[in-house]
């Protein structure tokens, strides 16, 4: 048995190089062995940081017994979701299809022409509690392909056809901005007033519900949708799902109070999660908000960065073959780090207990969250709030050192396109946020890799691994990349950013557009995809590629005055309407799109020598402002060059600084005065 796996670069693929499992990689080898041998082929699809992954693994795909009946009965292939996620998505499809949910790890029986005919997702060794053991599942695949071929071929056929019905995507008309408003009511409806979030156990950190909520709030000022964003942003940061000791956030929470989370932690939530923490803290100027989008993006350069300047995709909730091992306290494990005094503030602060606050967790094991707000434990102790958080941080920093001696869970260091998109976006975002031009040159140096080592000829790369550039870059890539270059150009004004924004603007639609629906696929046209080509704008754990383009292209148009670029995203609304319409809520990222579009969208071009400190504030001045539908432009003067704007630009005769808000092709009345700026935008 040759150990294919174990020449990937995938970490995921090469954690099971050595099962006994005869595993192949995706590809023609696989499939054309299927048809030598005459034999379905089980298809599975996790990734590195996946906890029930490894429970699959441990139980199953490393168990001799169970590897020797998969290994007669059928050609066995493992996938990374994450490295080919063009797979992913259509067998997700066809889980969802046959049995109405989906998750990881995902398991497919499929035809030799890869046309799946059984679903499912996680499977014990035996069959138990209602799910179908592997030991019980692969003799009953086997007997039904040797006696009733015919009919599971057929079968494949049809769910095929049926998946390619599901998505499908047919037009409709422009979208309605009335749908923002059907969106925030449908968003009321699930809220949880007493614990932040939307609906019951388990929640998900959504960053673009909050996105969405303050802009929301800034059209209607309606106070309720700043009251959902604020409490959901205050639980999440005092919960279990946040990692108070190291920073960064957890995958999701199980429990409705934001306590016990599963432990896994995505470069793209934290990029995510920064950019709505740094929003709400310019719309409330909440010092809490600050320190946790600081805090997430501290632990994202930290703990995720590559020495290429690129950023790492996850890290595992599992370390010494426990979830959440490296993150969990006993009572005497804290007390054991600090001084009595301390140990009495943290247990009262962080709910410990020596029989452990961890429902579901073993006995004994304690989640550090903040069970008190600090005002609260300051006023009960006669002691100033800054004296308590001050006293919190410090013992926080002493269990951030001890814990350093632990084994740390396993990270999965392939760079994506797509999420490393987000990160630069998020870097960049709140380097201008927040005021810390030490962002934005980590973006910088991460956008630069990508533009430099990954965007050849052929177009964007989707992963780096191992000093090597895998698998053609769908949609996601070319979209949040996008996003990220156009936010970069905003933090420095370097024009290189916003002329390969506009590139690659290009190439979504020449690879991916959809001439005759609208919108834009998944994967171009030169990657081969099973079943069909996918389109989506629903958002799940990331914003649609979709639904970031729609708004690159508007934010694009409002830059370069291109026309065109609202147009197709107009089109994208278009393509997508009679599904944002039935549930608006579903498509957040594209309401924040919408909301745009609504507009009124500005341009707010400032003249000046930006080395000026009179230059400086005024552009400081603007970035202090939750201002989501105005793009900043810096231009030492005359026309714009590589636009379609024919505004002659100029500073004052002594050099002072000059800002033009423009709305489409109408500018309002040059100004030097910051407040009257401020006005204009207002």
């Amino acid at each position: 048995m040759r150990k294919r796996l174990a020449s990937e670069v995938s970490p995921y693929l090469r954690q099971h190089a050595d099962n006994p499992v005869d595993w192949y990689p995706w590809g023609d080898e696989a499939f054309d062995k299927a048809k030598e041998q005459d034999k379905p082929v089980l298809l599975s699809i996790g990734y590195s940081s996946c906890h029930w992954c490894h429970v699959m693994a441990r139980e199953s795909f490393e168990d001799e017994e169970v590897a020797s009946l998969m290994n007669a009965a059928l050609i066995n292939v493992k996938v990374d979701r994450e490295e080919m996620p063009h797979i992913d998505h259509i067998y997700m499809q066809a889980c969802q299809v046959l049995t109405g949910s989906g998750g990881w790890p995902l398991t497919v029986i499929l035809t030799p022409d890869r046309q799946p005919f059984f679903a499912a997702t996680y499977l014990p060794k035996h069959s138990r509690q209602g799910l179908i053991g592997m030991m019980e599942l692969i003799p009953v695949i086997g007997k039904l392909w040797q006696e009733k071929r015919d009919r599971v071929i057929g079968e494949a056929a049809e769910i095929a056809r049926t998946i390619r019905r599901a998505i499908a995507v047919r037009p409709g008309t422009i979208l309605n901005p009335g749908l923002l408003l059907q969106a925030y009511e449908e968003l009321k409806a699930r809220y949880d007033g007493d614990r932040g979030g939307f609906g019951t156990a388990p929640k998900f950190p959504t960053p673009q519900t909050i996105m969405f909520l303050l802009r929301y709030f800034r059209r209607s000022g309606d106070p309720q949708a700043l009251v959902m964003a604020e409490k959901t942003l205050e639980a999440m940061a005092r919960g279990g799902i946040y990692d108070h000791v190291g920073y960064g956030f957890h995958r999701y929470s199980t429990d409705g109070q934001w306590l016990v989370p599963h432990f896994e932690k995505m470069l793209y939530d934290q990029a995510m999660l920064a950019i709505a923490y740094a929003e709400a803290y310019q719309v409330t100027l909440r010092r809490d908000f600050r320190k946790t989008a600081e805090d997430t993006l501290t632990y994202v350069l930290q703990d995720l960065r590559t020495h290429e300047g690129l950023f790492a995709g996850s890290e595992d909730a599992d370390s010494e073959g426990e979830e959440g091992r490296f993150y969990l306290w006993t009572a005497a494990g804290i007390a054991s780090v600090l001084d009595e005094a301390d140990f009495s503030l943290a247990r009262e602060a962080f709910g410990l207990s020596d029989d452990g606050n961890a429902p579901g967790m073993n006995q004994g094991l304690n989640i550090i969250h903040l069970e008190h707000d600090p005002a609260d434990l300051a006023a009960k102790h006669s002691l100033g709030t800054e004296t308590i958080s001050s006293r919190l941080e410090n013992i926080l920093g002493r269990l951030r050192q001890a814990r350093s001696d632990r084994m740390r869970p396993v990270k999965d260091t392939k760079a994506l396109t797509d999420w490393n998109g987000l990160a630069i976006a998020a870097l960049a975002r709140c380097s201008t946020i927040l005021s810390r031009p030490d962002l934005a040159i980590a973006a910088k140096k991460a956008a630069d890799f990508i533009l430099d080592t990954m965007d050849g000829t052929g177009g964007l790369g989707h992963v780096f691994m191992a000093g090597q550039v895998r698998g053609d870059a769908g949609l996601d890539d070319y979209a949040f990349l996008t996003w990220g270059l156009m936010e970069l150009y905003e933090a420095t004004f370097d024009p290189r950013y916003l002329d390969r924004a506009i590139h690659l603007t290009s190439v979504i639609e020449k690879r991916f557009r959809d001439t005759v629906d609208g919108g834009f696929f998944s994967t171009s046209d030169v990657i081969e995809v099973p079943i069909a080509r996918t389109k989506s704008a629903y958002d799940n754990a990331l914003p649609s590629g979709n639904s970031v383009t729609m708004l690159n292209l508007l934010r694009l148009g409002e830059l370069t005055g291109d026309a065109s670029l609202r147009v197709m995203a107009e089109e994208i609304g278009k393509a997508f309407s009679s599904q944002a319409g039935r549930i608006p809520s579903a498509f957040l990222f594209m309401m924040c799109a919408l909301d745009f579009l609504t507009g009124p969208a500005a341009r707010v071009v400032i003249a000046g020598d930006p080395g000026r400190s009179d230059t400086r504030a005024m552009i400081e001045a603007v970035r202090s402002r939750f201002l989501p539908h105005a793009m900043v432009i810096m231009n030492p003067g005359g026309s714009m060059a590589g636009t379609n704007h024919d505004t002659e630009y100029s500073t004052d005769e002594d050099g002072s600084p000059t800002a033009y808000v423009c709305t489409g092709s109408t500018c309002h009345r040059p100004t030097m005065e910051v407040e009257e700026l401020l006005d204009l935008l207002s």
